[in-house]
């Protein structure tokens, strides 16, 4: 009795140690989560370009090159295109605070007098309310200012400090090639640490990658399809900040529900207004056959079935991601609701009847 006791005591001592160098190790790592995160996901989707090197060269050869193409790729890109967007979205922000397209779609709204119309037809309803286009269009600028600061913001933070950005990206190289070259003992690691169930453990690991493939392999190739040939059609047509709204496009096409539709629509009708009908029509079977396309073509033969998630929990695990990490909350959203469903899946399957015993009794 008395040695169980002790037993007892030091398990619990042992433990108590153990929960503090964890705490202690995440304080450790906390700010380069994202660089390690990025770094694993970059990883899973970069495979295929390692198991191509590696079936001619040494893996550790095989990991270089990959990084190095992962440079070239990616961070060379990125840090070009940062700039244009950050002008532009310092333009939008500019006119969108001195009301200059809105005091343009004023103008071209009152050409067409269907206010006037309506607010007549009110008048003999008995309705004394005069409505303005003013009150309509006051909230397109203040999303304009919205997006405009937004992105300026992530564009200076990353221009302005494009020292720390290099350090980072190559901390994340880092990650990448030693994941390449030790992920499965990594990995291995990690399930016999962790309490769970293997089969847990590989569920788990399993809807992460698959889900790490889909935000970035095919929704991330998806969007930028999309916000190309959508910030092509804006140049084509002479419209302004053709870059900056390919961008912006390019993010939409993340959300599966509102999309690009949410920038060519408005355009289309923008240029009907503007007696253009054949333009606006255009745009409106441009956008129609864009959208069909990634989403019924490109995204099923890229992505397949390997993630099944509600659209609606996408939609707002991307829009929260933004609003609490920034713009990477694009990949941080998905993983966590990916965490969520999964461990939730994993609850039912074998917990739920150690909580729940009477609920299992009445589903049997």
């Amino acid at each position: 009795m008395e040695q169980n006791i002790f037993q007892r005591a030091v398990f619990f001592f042992f433990l108590a140690l153990f929960c503090i160098a964890i705490l202690l190790m995440g304080k450790l790592i906390a700010p380069f989560f994202a660089t390690i995160l990025l770094g694993i996901v970059f990883t899973g989707v970069f495979k295929p370009v390692f198991n191509f090197f590696s079936t001619k060269l040494s893996p550790r050869i095989a990991s270089v090159l990959t990084c190095v193409t992962m440079f070239f790729v990616v961070f060379i890109p990125v840090v070009f295109f940062v700039g244009i967007l950050s002008k532009e979205a310092l333009d939008l922000y500019t006119m969108a605070k001195d009301a200059v397209f809105s005091n343009q779609l004023i103008d071209l709204l009152e050409r067409t007098q269907a206010l006037d119309r309506i607010n007549a037809l009110l008048a003999r309803a008995g309705i004394e309310k005069v409505y303005t286009w003013h009150e309509f269009t006051a909230p397109i600028s203040e999303l304009g200012k919205v997006v405009g600061y937004f992105l300026f913001q992530q564009a200076r933070s990353i221009t302005s400090n494009l020292f720390g950005l290099v350090v980072y990206f190559g901390l994340m190289l880092i990650v990448v090639f030693y994941m390449f070259m030790d992920g499965e003992r990594f990995v291995q690691y990690l399930y016999d640490l962790s309490p769970l169930k293997d089969e847990h453990d590989k569920q788990l690991s399993k809807k992460f990658n698959e889900m790490a493939g889909a935000v970035l392999v095919g929704n991330g190739l998806g969007g930028l399809i999309q916000g190309c040939a959508g910030g092509v059609l804006f140049a084509f047509m002479g419209l302004g900040s053709p870059f900056l709204w390919g961008v912006i496009m390019g993010f939409l096409a993340f959300l599966p529900i509102v999309g690009i539709g949410v920038v060519l629509v408005p355009t289309a009708i923008f240029l009907m207004l503007k007696s253009s009908l054949g333009a606006g029509v255009f745009v409106l079977v441009f956008y129609g056959i864009l959208s069909w396309g990634i989403e019924y073509v490109f995204k099923p033969k890229v992505v397949g079935d390997r993630v099944s998630m509600h659209p609606l929990i996408v939609f707002f695990a991307i829009i929260g991601g933004l609003k609490v990490y920034g713009i990477l909350g694009i990949i941080y959203g998905p993983l966590i609701a990916t965490l969520f469903l999964t461990l939730a899946d994993i609850y039912f399957s074998s917990f739920q009847s150690m909580v729940e015993p009477g609920k299992e009794l009445k589903e049997t």
